[in-house]
């Protein structure tokens, strides 16, 4: 029996094979793995192509049994280019490739080694059809696979694991699992109709995709925070403000489009915070002294503040809600504000001195400043997930 179902034939069977490569979503956690291999800092090149091979291995074996297991077993894909034979050799033929390279890592290295590397062959065979019909498995496979082959990619080289290749598989798994929402949710009304229960079955589009864009939010901001911690460079930032961006424009997108936008838009943060770690661009700048206003900075800062929850008041036409809450909000904010300088909790050297009711001046600007921003950016939110619903009926 022919491996390709279009017929016999040495070259269509090598079409058929070469189908089940697709690069969108093999070239990341190539990627990554090589991006592991870099961080460990000194480069064997037969481990780099053995866990490349291994991880090349276990996505292959991920497309096969997906093809394989939604046409010829659940007949949810209309076609598939290889016959049921054809799929099952695939299968033998990557698993034997990646057994290979994987007793090979081990032989280099450790039997440890095999934890971190294993995984990955694990969760492609797995995916269809044990772990893509619950909501947490179908989410966090792809991105998980990804998290191994930056830890195997940097343990294969370095023989231990550091905080710093630790903490950023915890930032594409995060990341990656709201990419992977919002790609499920471009099947959301096929899977509803079989009840296959992705994210967006279990939450609904709109919930889903604000779950998405949190995931991927907090992912962002463990950047900074570990930049902060100096746990990442201080050029790391730069890499969530560029996925950011494309996250910003993907929002609005169509769930298909928005798929490509981010699958392309992590791309760009692997590449930024590769640049990041191994060159260190910013390394030895100091940050920027706004101190320099004396007894003015905090009402700078202020100032600057105020114009941003301004702007987002304007855009979303939410003056009034943002009144209303700040009426609400300031007798409380004054008592806890008034009651914590006069028991010394904390101190403000950097202000003009002028006071107004027992407080700072700047602290009452304060209480105004805060619950504006927070309403100006939730309004403007609520305006974006209206205009998105809007599109997609």
């Amino acid at each position: 029996m022919a491996i390709a179902r279009e017929g016999p034939g040495l070259a269509v069977g090598t079409r058929a094979l070469a189908s089940q490569v697709h690069p969108v979503f093999m070239l990341p956690p190539l990627a990554t793995s090589a991006f592991g291999a870099v961080l460990a800092g000194s480069l064997d090149t037969t481990l780099l192509v053995c866990h490349l091979l291994a991880v090349f291995f276990g996505l292959y074996t991920a497309h096969v049994k997906d093809g394989y297991v939604d046409f010829h077993r659940r007949g949810e894909d209309d076609d598939h280019p290889m016959t049921a034979r054809g799929c099952r050799l695939a299968l033998a033929g990557s698993t034997f490739g990646f057994v290979v390279v994987l007793a090979a890592i081990v032989a280099l290295t450790d039997p440890f080694a095999a934890v971190l590397v294993a995984p990955g062959w694990l969760i492609g065979y797995l995916h269809a059809p044990q772990l893509d019909t619950n909501p947490v498995t179908a989410t966090v496979g792809y991105p998980a696979g990804i998290a191994l082959a930056l830890l195997g990619g940097y343990y294969v080289q370095a023989g231990s694991l550091s905080p710093l290749v630790l903490a950023l598989a915890g930032v594409f798994l995060l990341a990656l699992a709201g990419v992977k929402v919002i790609d499920d949710s471009k099947d959301y009304e096929y899977d509803r109709s079989i009840e296959k229960r992705t994210v967006a079955v279990v939450l609904g589009p709109a919930r889903a995709r604000s779950f998405a864009y949190l995931l991927m939010g907090v992912g962002m901001f463990a950047v900074l925070a570990m930049a902060v911690e100096g746990v990442l460079p201080p050029s790391a930032p730069l890499a969530s403000v560029a996925f950011g961006l494309v996250a910003a424009v993907a929002y609005r997108a169509p769930p298909r489009l928005a798929t490509m936008l981010l699958v392309r838009g992590a791309y760009v943060f692997l590449a930024v915070l590769l640049v990041a770690v191994w060159f260190q661009p910013l390394a030895g700048l100091s940050l920027p002294d706004i101190g320099v206003f004396g007894p003015y900075t905090y009402l700078v800062t202020e100032v600057g503040f105020g114009t941003a929850a301004a702007l987002l008041l304007h855009r979303a036409r939410a003056w009034w809600s943002a009144a209303r809450t700040v009426a609400v909000l300031y007798p409380v904010a004054y008592l806890w504000d008034w009651y914590t300088l006069e028991v010394g909790v904390f101190s403000i050297p950097l202000r003009t001195g002028i006071e107004l009711l027992g407080i700072p001046l700047e602290e009452h600007l304060f209480m105004l400043v805060v619950p504006a921003f927070v309403v100006g950016v939730h309004e403007n939110l609520r305006r974006a997930d209206r205009e998105v619903d809007r599109e997609g009926e």
